[in-house]
């Protein structure tokens, strides 16, 4: 069974979170609220979340401050954040959100169907990203194997690395589906790096697999560093 991706909401007031959840139940993921900014903090220390949706108006911790203390965070700083607001801001205020480390800035009342696409997009990445995890975590153990089983296992290896190989190429065509599908919607910039950010991983996967394959001159059990 697929495991879902978990969405964060936050935002103080029950109704917001309400109408949040029934635009984004069509995506069929965990939807996590959180009604306060220390609230979404503490869910945040033990969850893994694709994406966070924030509202920047809350007593206490604002949507600015709460983002601030998310990038401070070495956990939590790659997680993308939509940051919702019903003020009707000026470029100050949208620039102050996007400083703040926000990859969209959505003004209520949004448009559900744009809001849903926005949010799918980073579901999708995240997913992809688990993937090429458990891949790279799959490899170094059969390598870490392959150190203490010596000569006679030395066939194993070939069909480990071939079946590696052909779940990495499914990884691949599904990247690169979703790059072509980036780039016929027209998508936002953020989505489009993160997506180029899981491509280089790909790659350097790839040339990993590459050199473990018998005649390469490789085997030395050494994955390039992922940035």
């Amino acid at each position: 069974m697929v495991q879902k991706a978990k969405i964060l909401l936050v935002d103080d007031r029950p109704e917001n979170l309400l109408a949040l959840e029934a635009i984004l139940s069509a995506l069929d993921q965990t939807l996590v609220r959180a009604s306060s900014g220390e609230e979404a903090l503490k869910a945040l220390l033990t969850d893994d979340f694709a994406v966070i949706l924030l509202d920047v108006q809350m007593p206490g911790m604002d949507g600015f401050e709460t983002a601030a203390h998310i990038k401070r965070r070495e956990r939590t700083r790659d997680i993308p954040i939509i940051f919702l607001t019903a003020i009707n801001h000026g470029p100050h205020h949208t620039f102050r959100g996007y400083a703040a480390g926000a990859v969209d800035y959505i003004s209520k009342p949004f448009d559900p169907w744009v809001l849903r696409a926005k949010v799918s997009v980073f579901v999708e990445l995240y997913m992809k990203n688990c993937k090429l995890r458990e891949q790279a975590a799959l490899l170094r153990l059969q390598l870490e194997g392959d150190g203490r089983a010596g000569a006679e296992h030395e066939k194993e290896p070939a069909g480990l690395l071939a079946e590696l190989s052909a779940r990495l190429a499914a990884v691949e065509e599904q990247a690169e589906a979703l790059s072509k599908q980036l780039d016929d919607e027209s998508a936002d910039a953020a989505a489009v790096a993160t997506a180029a950010h899981l491509e280089r991983k790909l790659t350097g996967l790839r040339r990993a697999l590459d050199a473990l394959e018998p005649g390469t001159g490789g085997g030395t059990g050494v994955l390039p560093a992922q940035s």
